[in-house]
């Protein structure tokens, strides 16, 4: 099954990357000391919560998993298409970069990024020993940041993408992805005649159209050469009990983590 449990920390593993030199987890929102309405495991700074809950949380989490707090190299998500390379954690006192796809081939370096809604995207060369994390948005899918990651990947680490493996965590499902004429436009503009995969209009007569990033992240992967991705098809919207989820709970919500390191 890709969902473990350590004590009171439940997370989902993919199945792609077991018995692999990995660390990977995406959390749920279960096992923490946040209160409504970020409850439990909150591990975003930036929604409210007491910094010092997202502490506890984010050492209750880490620890969930045998890995160092002390490990992360994070990033300031800002749904752009930029990509960092490390080689080292993040120190505490030095700020935060903005990109939404970080990679090393670093041991002793745990990626982490934290999402509720968007899309975690993980990336591993089991040749190379490379990993990748990405945070895709609408706005990073529409701007191809995970095939950002893997050209990055191919030109720092001379990755093979047919050689890489990718997984898409749990997200925002299409049928509550409602997206609006503006972005309509720039999805057909960045799929062209792959578009209507990745849309679909509203069956009960409404004008709505719904954006599948499950499915376009797929297909960003593939664009870039990726030929084994595996999706976890769960919906944040439709799990409150495990995720948190932006539009399903009407932005007062927590932020769940996604990691991934090499062993």
């Amino acid at each position: 099954m890709p969902f473990k449990q350590n004590g009171a920390i439940r997370y989902y593993q993919f199945e792609i990357f077991a018995g692999l030199p990995l660390d990977q987890a995406v959390f749920t929102r279960h096992g923490g000391v946040s209160s409504t309405p970020w409850a439990s495991l909150n591990l975003g700074g930036t929604v409210g919560d007491d910094p010092a809950h997202v502490r506890e949380n984010r050492l209750r989490a880490f620890t969930g998993l045998a890995l160092s707090p002390d490990s992360i190299y994070d990033v300031w998500q800002v749904h752009s298409n930029e990509v960092v390379i490390s080689d080292r954690p993040r120190p505490t006192s030095q700020p935060h970069i903005q990109a939404d796809a970080i990679l090393t081939a670093q041991q002793g370096v745990t990626l982490f990024m934290r999402f509720a809604d968007c899309v975690p995207v993980l990336l591993y060369d089991p040749r190379r020993k490379v990993i990748g994390l990405v945070h895709a948005g609408w706005m990073g899918t529409v701007n191809h940041i995970a095939a950002r990651a893997v050209e990055a990947m191919q030109a720092a680490f001379h990755s093979n993408p047919m050689e890489i493996l990718a997984a898409v965590g749990p997200s925002i499902g299409p049928h509550h992805y409602e997206i609006g004429p503006e972005v309509v436009m720039q999805v057909q503009q960045a799929f062209g005649q792959d578009a209507p995969a990745v849309l679909e209009s509203s069956k009960d007569g409404k004008p709505a159209v719904k954006f599948d990033l499950w499915n376009a992240n797929r297909l960003v992967l593939e664009r870039a050469g990726v030929r084994q991705v595996e999706i976890a098809g769960i919906c944040t919207a439709c799990n409150p009990k495990d995720w948190y989820s932006h539009r399903g709970e009407n932005g007062q919500t927590g932020r769940f983590g996604a990691v991934i390191a090499l062993i």
